[in-house]
């Protein structure tokens, strides 16, 4: 039975606490020297300072008994075990067992899911392999330098951000494009100076029924084929068909209509229905990483991945740092009104890290009803927005800094950049470290009305230029951004999302909200294009809007 947390002693014992709680994050560091070392974890390679914080000790102690009453070990032990927690699709979720090493042993309802996962490894890494070594070829025996990935959601924000972070990986003379909007534009704009004879296409769709992304694979095989027919390659249905053969694999588990499609079903890759696709970038829907980064480094990228799963099995509360971050997120929004959350990674090659964390986190816990089907009694979720390093600081932190919301912050770096670069003998990456530690400890301590006037500020001036500080914020750095720090960074909000949906009490793996503009637009479709009775049937500003577009599009 799901756990009404308003119900629960910890529960109360924080609200008793807000109610009197003053944050005063001078005054906490002033009067303990110890406070950040008493307040900084390390999960995996990850050095996270939780000392900036609306943390002090008894906080921290009912944000464990939270914990505790909610049954979160319970609840983690049980995704770990493969129980069918995703309630509303009966699903087991074992994302966790994708990154797990080959000597593991994990029988999930007679089935060996540890052998499962490997198998498909083993197959990625062997035609990772041959597309990296030039063994496959396009049809005119050319080796492969582009591959363009074809997906939407976890199918692409998922490869996307990991291709960008890990870019110094990425092999010489091999990139990586990927394909998501149905814009027509988007397909346009990603082959538009591509080689139809050395570009693979990758179709990722669990069902192959995806509209967006069957519907972008079937313009991709009209320019490849179109483009080899320019150059008399294609000249047949038999040249036709060993096209798309050589150019075109799946990540699929519907062999059927992948090989409806043209595509050999020896180059399909599967996963199962135990993937949630925000939660499957490590799964074969990281082909095209693998790829561009090798077997080796993906290896590296799973086990970062595991190394988190097994911090946040083995460590107790008070020092795990997903359950605290969870914890501290849940004591934001439904104590304090938080409704933000700003992830700012000072690492240029995240700069898609918090458009991955939106689908992530928003589509698992925006949720209005809870597990059992009851609705909520608490405010969930966050929108989660960000980008990287100076940029923010010139464009949304001054919202964060003097506004009127409080919105707590994730900064996030690394000690060894990827390209260190001189300007004027100054080494520029501990410029923009300072950058990442004045950021913090502005919002932490800001400036006094005093101290603004010690700067001679002019009277009228001092109210505009005061900071009043006490903003929340948590530092996380790394020695590098290395494969198994990105994989690390990825299973650390994983855990962080599951953390708080299991204290909301609420499904964080469904994603019902998606599914009725689908529906909808399939309904629409018939409307736009010639349909008059479909047309007739819309409400009136549907109908209006179509009827503008028909006007100005000639139909």
């Amino acid at each position: 039975m799901t756990v009404d947390v308003t119900k629960t002693a910890a529960w109360a014992d924080l609200a008793a606490l807000h109610a009197s709680f003053t944050p005063d994050l001078r005054g906490w560091f002033a009067e303990d020297a110890d406070r950040a070392a008493r307040f900084t974890r390390t999960a995996g390679d990850l050095h996270v300072d939780l000392s900036k914080n609306f943390l002090t000790d008894e906080v921290l102690d009912a944000l464990v008994a939270l914990a505790d009453e909610v049954d979160l070990a319970g609840r983690r032990d049980a995704m770990y075990r493969g129980d069918r927690i995703n309630v509303t699709e009966n699903r087991s979720v074992l994302h966790t067992a994708l990154r797990r090493p080959k000597t593991d042993e994990l029988v999930v309802e007679g089935q060996d899911v540890i052998a499962d996962v490997h198998e498909v490894l083993d197959r990625m890494y062997a035609f990772a392999d041959k597309v990296r070594s030039g063994e496959w070829r396009g049809i005119t025996g050319k080796p492969i330098d582009t591959i363009i990935n074809i997906g939407i959601g976890g199918s692409d924000l998922g490869p996307v951000m990991v291709y960008e972070a890990l870019k110094p990986s990425v092999q010489d003379g091999l990139r990586c494009r990927f394909i998501s909007n149905i814009d027509p534009s988007d397909v346009y704009e990603k082959t538009a100076d591509a080689d139809p004879e050395t570009t693979l296409f990758i179709v990722a769709s669990k069902t192959f029924t995806t509209l967006e992304t069957i519907t972008n694979a079937k313009m991709a095989r009209w320019w490849l084929l179109n483009s080899l027919r320019g150059r008399d390659i294609v000249t047949d249905a038999a040249s036709q068909a060993q096209a798309i053969a050589k150019h075109f694999v799946a990540v699929s588990t519907a062999l059927d209509k992948v090989e409806a499609f043209g595509i050999d079903p020896a180059n399909a890759f599967g996963f199962w229905d135990w993937v949630g696709g925000r939660y499957s970038v490590d799964s074969a829907v990281g082909l095209p990483v693998c790829i561009a980064i090798g077997p080796q480094n993906f290896a590296d990228f799973l086990a970062g991945f595991n190394a988190i799963d097994r911090h946040f099995a083995e460590t107790p509360w008070a020092q795990n740092v997903p359950a605290l971050m969870g914890l501290l997120n849940v004591w934001y929004v439904n104590f304090f009104g938080a409704e933000s959350h700003a992830v700012l990674p000072y690492a240029q090659y995240l700069h898609r890290f918090a458009a991955y964390l939106q689908q992530l986190t928003m589509e698992s816990n925006g949720k209005g009803v809870r597990a059992d089907g009851t609705p909520v009694t608490t405010a969930t979720g966050e929108i989660f927005w960000g980008e990287p390093g100076t940029n923010g600081q010139h464009a949304f932190y001054q919202l964060i800094h003097q506004g009127t919301r409080l919105i707590p912050a994730d900064f996030i770096a690394v000690a060894t950049p990827a390209h260190p670069i001189s300007a004027d003998g100054r080494d520029v990456h501990e410029l923009f470290l300072a950058n990442f530690l004045a950021q913090t400890k502005a919002l932490a301590f800001g400036k006094t009305a005093d101290e603004v006037r010690a700067e001679g500020v002019a009277e009228a001036l001092v109210s505009a230029k005061v900071f009043k500080g006490n903003r929340p914020t948590t530092s996380i750095m790394a020695a590098a951004l290395t494969p198994s720090v990105v994989g690390q960074l990825i299973a650390l909000y994983e855990h962080i999302t599951f953390v708080q949906g299991v204290v909301w009490g609420i499904d964080s793996f469904d994603q019902w909200g998606v599914e009725l503009g689908k529906v909808l637009a399939n309904q629409i479709a018939p409307a736009i294009s010639s349909d008059d009775s479909a047309l007739a049937a819309q409400d009136g500003s549907t109908r209006g809007l179509i009827e503008f577009y028909r006007a100005n599009r000639g139909r």
